[in-house]
């Protein structure tokens, strides 16, 4: 299997409460395997509040609805060794 690289990473974003914003990460390759998204070292899962998809097989996007204060920090993308935050 091919070492999936990050192309293009996170971009620091600023947001009011009550938006949506979304982070995109770009991969060297499509079907990525081992990839997960953390804020503050949480991992996320897709729910109502998170939606995590992949665009195109290589643009990973984390979508966060409706941020708090409590959504302020850091957003990790991994795949396998790799990481980008923002």
């Amino acid at each position: 299997e091919p070492d999936v690289t990050i192309m293009s990473g996170l971009k620091d974003m600023v947001v009011f409460e009550g938006d949506d914003v979304t982070f995109r990460c770009q991969v060297s390759h499509e079907n990525a395997r081992d990839v997960e998204w953390k804020l503050q070292d949480v991992a996320l899962q897709n729910n109502e509040m998170n939606e995590i998809s992949v665009e195109k097989g290589k643009v990973h996007t984390l979508t966060l609805r409706k941020v708090t204060e409590q959504d302020i920090g850091t957003i990790t993308f991994r795949v396998g060794p790799h990481t980008s935050m923002a």
